[in-house]
Order: structure tokens, then C-alpha cells, then sequence
């Protein structure tokens, strides 16, 4: 991913008002961020930790912005295990998240949303890179996918999450 402005990264989101994406708090090692290995940038706002974010630079060029909320418990505490529904990566339970996005324009303003259960980090282009291990146990699957072909399946699958956010088609 091509490293993005703060300006660009506030003016990105499609589903929150210009104020909410003016008070939002942009990751702490922001200025650090190993933009290299970032298939999307993803985290949990340092200062409501109960909201995270995830941009995605799309085809186009063009950054678009999620904001997401997440649950004050992962909701998914009954199950020893847990997969990302972008990256695929699996995980221990607590460490996967059903996080929640209002949709974009009035839907979203009417309080309807889409949920989908994220690496509770947002890490997930680190995970598909090795460069972050996952906590689970043994058991874990190994993919004969090349890396290229995973970080092309977890872009569509985040491109087809955004699609249910801002009400496009996939690929539109």
C-alpha cells in the first residue's frame, strides 16, 4: 500500500460524518507504519477503543475509509477457535472480533449496519506476511496458496465487505 496523508485518511470514510472523521485518532505509530506490508490499514482508534478504522486504496486510487465499532466483548467467547473472515487467518477466540460498520448514507443514518468477524488487531496483511504469528494452537491449516494469491483473496474479501457497507457492487 502507498503511504496515505493524515488528510487523505480523514477525508476517506464513507460511512461517518466529516466531524466523526475529524475526532478520530489515527494509530499511534502512525508516522512508523510499515506502509510496504499494508494490503489496507487497519486499527483501533486510540482514544474510543470501542471504534476502529480500515482504509483500503482501491483500484482506482482512491482511499475509502470504514469505521467500525467493536463489541465490548468478542461475542465469540463459547468457541476455542476463530477465523478472520478477510485473511483467513486462524485464531484464538478471543483474538477475533465481530466488528460492526454502519452503512453508508441514510441506511446508516437509519442505524442499520453489516458485522464481520476481523482479526481483533486489524493486522491481517501482517499475519498473511509472517510477519505476525498468530496465537493459536497447534492445528493450524497451511496454505499451498503463494502469497500474491492470499493477499488477492483478502483484498476481495475486504472489497466485498465494502461493497455491503457502501451499498455497490463488487468490482463496480
Amino acid at each position: 500500500m502507498d503511504p496515505l496523508t493524515e488528510k487523505q485518511i480523514r477525508g476517506s470514510f464513507v460511512n461517518c460524518t466529516k466531524g466523526e472523521a475529524s475526532r478520530l485518532r489515527l494509530p499511534l505509530d502512525f508516522g512508523d507504519l510499515p506502509w510496504e506490508d499494508l494490503d489496507f490499514l487497519g486499527w483501533v482508534d486510540p482514544g474510543a477503543p470501542l471504534r476502529a478504522h480500515l482504509v483500503r486504496t482501491g483500484p482506482d486510487g482512491v482511499p475509502v475509509g470504514i469505521t467500525l465499532r467493536v463489541p465490548a466483548s468478542n461475542g465469540v467467547s463459547a468457541l476455542k477457535s476463530s477465523i478472520c473472515m478477510i485473511c483467513l487467518t486462524g485464531h484464538a477466540s478471543s483474538d477475533v472480533a465481530l466488528l460492526s460498520a454502519p452503512l453508508a448514507g441514510a441506511r446508516g443514518r437509519e442505524g442499520n449496519t453489516v458485522g464481520i468477524y476481523l482479526c481483533a488487531d486489524l493486522a491481517c496483511s501482517l499475519y498473511l506476511r509472517g510477519k505476525r504469528r498468530s496465537k493459536r494452537a497447534t492445528g493450524a491449516y497451511v496454505e499451498t496458496l503463494s502469497l500474491d494469491e492470499r493477499i488477492g483473496r483478502a483484498l476481495g474479501n475486504l472489497d466485498a465487505f465494502t461493497a455491503k457497507v457502501t451499498g455497490a457492487r463488487v468490482g463496480a
